[in-house]
């Protein structure tokens, strides 16, 4: 194939299809304690459940962005040496020292919880070190170390693709048979309880944005195009892809609501096939719904939302510590009340609040934030003296902003 070094522009969607992603994340960890049995004689579990299960898409739409951003900007650019060391550097820095510290940081929040520091140095070590290198020192941390798997396959899978067109044609069912081949194999004979954390499990979400993203040219005019202004038949798969989207949605969570609240089971494998169509739907409604945010939306909606996505790595390290802390002062409230549902979205406004301004504080005024959080926004980066990615941000003739590297991505995604 042909190959152009030439950089990508930016595209400042990617940030809303961040905000949309990481409201996921924390409408599913606002609600998992209620939607996991608290609240089950509530008259408002259907509710929460549905919440619960709707806002699933979170981490699946994040690594889809993950794989699309990495091939977007990479998938016409030789497989040097140098690039790939580049590439090495900046997800050690800007990915695995922060995933190093959350890890250490939450290890101890769970041993304060747990009240076990009576145990030896070399049982928290060994304890430590088990979490760390399955993604289990926190609930959130798996997504993170699937993230790291992803980067260590990634050089691989590019130059595969890059020199086999016939491949990519079948890489989205590629990724689905790997993605259940592994689902299947786990069920009936690895056993493995922290699937989760197999990068495997993700496969299809994983070849899919690969996929999206070396056919970007192809698909941009759909994205861009106002309704009016569509073709028939691009009309018509919007409606499809929207009314499919709901219709699996809303399929996930009864399936879930029946087993939590009725008792009434189904084979795991219905669950994993409800998760996967609802969620993988969902990655191609949030990359639609962020082009129509950004076209569309009062410039206010569109600031909020593209700061939101600019701190969504840092914000999804730091709010469930935040909503640790909040969920302390429970109290008595009934699971019952209504209070109770109100309780539940303060948690997630002070998860989401919270983490904003620690972030958004630190970014501005700690010159080393980014050794915890992650990449810099460039707008929010110190001002005396920038971190190491923003000394290589540079602006074209046209005004569009470029890096040196990874130009659409200005957060890493989180």
């Amino acid at each position: 194939m042909h190959l152009n070094p030439a950089k990508q522009e930016r595209l400042p969607q990617l940030d809303l299809f961040r905000s949309l992603a990481i409201l996921g994340v924390l409408h599913v960890h606002a609600t998992s304690l209620a939607a996991g049995g608290q609240a089950i004689d509530s008259p408002y579990f259907y509710w929460l459940n549905g919440i619960n299960i709707f806002f699933r898409f979170g981490t699946p739409s994040f690594i889809f962005l993950s794989s699309f951003v990495l091939f977007y900007n990479y998938y016409g650019r030789p497989v040097t040496r140098s690039l790939i060391g580049n590439f090495y550097r900046r997800r050690l820095i800007y990915i695995l020292l922060p995933y190093l510290l959350a890890s250490i940081g939450y290890y101890g929040l769970t041993v304060s919880i747990n009240q076990t520091w009576g145990r030896s140095p070399g049982e928290h070590l060994y304890s430590f070190l088990a979490a760390l290198f399955t993604g289990n020192a926190y609930t959130h941390l798996y997504f993170v170390f699937i993230s790291i798997q992803f980067y260590v396959l990634f050089p691989l899978v590019l130059r595969l693709l890059q020199t086999s067109r016939q491949l990519i044609r079948w890489i989205i069912p590629l990724g689905l048979a790997l993605q259940w081949g592994f689902s299947i194999w786990n069920k009936y004979q690895l056993h493995l309880v922290e699937k989760g954390s197999v990068a495997l499990s993700y496969f299809a979400y994983y070849l899919m944005g690969a996929y999206i993203a070396i056919h970007f040219e192809d698909i941009k005019s759909w994205l861009l195009t106002p309704w009016h202004q569509l073709p028939g038949q691009h009309k018509r798969l919007v409606v499809l892809l929207w009314g499919s989207w709901f219709i699996a949605a809303f399929i996930h969570m009864q399936l879930w609501y029946e087993g939590r609240h009725n008792g009434v089971w189904a084979n795991s494998l219905w669950y994993e096939l409800a998760w996967n169509v609802h969620t993988m739907l969902s990655a191609l409604v949030l990359l639609k719904a962020a082009f129509l945010i950004s076209r569309g939306a009062p410039r206010v909606i569109i600031a909020f939302l593209t700061r939101l996505g600019e701190l969504s790595f840092a914000i999804y390290l730091l709010h469930p510590l935040l909503l640790a802390i909040y969920r302390r002062f429970r109290y008595s409230i009934s699971p019952k009340s209504f209070t109770y549902v109100l309780f539940i979205y303060g948690g997630l406004v002070v998860a989401l609040g919270g983490s904003w301004l620690i972030v958004q504080f630190a970014f501005r005024r700690i010159r080393l934030a980014w050794v915890a959080f992650g990449s810099v926004p460039r707008s929010l980066a110190p001002s005396q003296k920038p971190s190491p990615e923003h000394a290589s941000i540079r602006r074209v003739k046209n005004g569009v902003r470029m890096t040196s590297e990874d130009s659409p991505k200005v957060k890493i995604e989180g």
